[in-house]
């Protein structure tokens, strides 16, 4: 398997990742992870765009990105565990219909701690939390 590019779509911020607003980070590890997890079910599924679209969705929900962070937790630094917390505990609006409250805070530590090791390309890091997750869900 690749290893993720530290060039992709990378633009620098006038702010250090540190001091962005928790939804920020959420923003930006969103689409982060959902373009992992396209490119990873694109390159091993022969499948039409509506099973590629299940595959998918089954990833980046809220439950999805609930499931991979309980399997990240334990594994999780100090400073990692205290940007999922900054995510989780931000005012971030009303919950889809789609997802409990509390899934849905969690998902946006999930996608805050994305989006914080995209920032401070963390790029290795990255790639082996995303691996502890995506693969294993494969397996099943």
């Amino acid at each position: 398997m690749k290893t993720l590019d530290s060039n992709l779509f990378f633009f620098s911020s006038d702010k250090q990742a540190d001091h962005q607003h928790p939804l920020v980070l959420a923003y930006i590890g969103d689409v982060v992870h959902e373009m992992y997890v396209r490119q990873y079910v694109v390159s091993n599924h022969n499948a039409k765009v509506k099973a590629l679209h299940t595959e998918t969705t089954k990833h980046v929900s809220a439950r999805g990105q609930v499931e991979a962070l309980k399997k990240w937790m334990p594994h999780l630094t100090e400073k990692e565990t205290e940007v999922v917390k900054r995510g989780r505990n931000s005012k971030s609006g009303q919950a889809p219909k789609s997802a409990s409250v509390m899934d849905y805070r969690h998902s946006t530590g999930f996608e805050c701690l994305v989006g914080y090791l995209y920032l401070t390309e963390q790029w290795d890091r990255l790639q082996e939390l995303f691996n502890m997750t995506i693969t294993e869900d494969d397996k099943k």
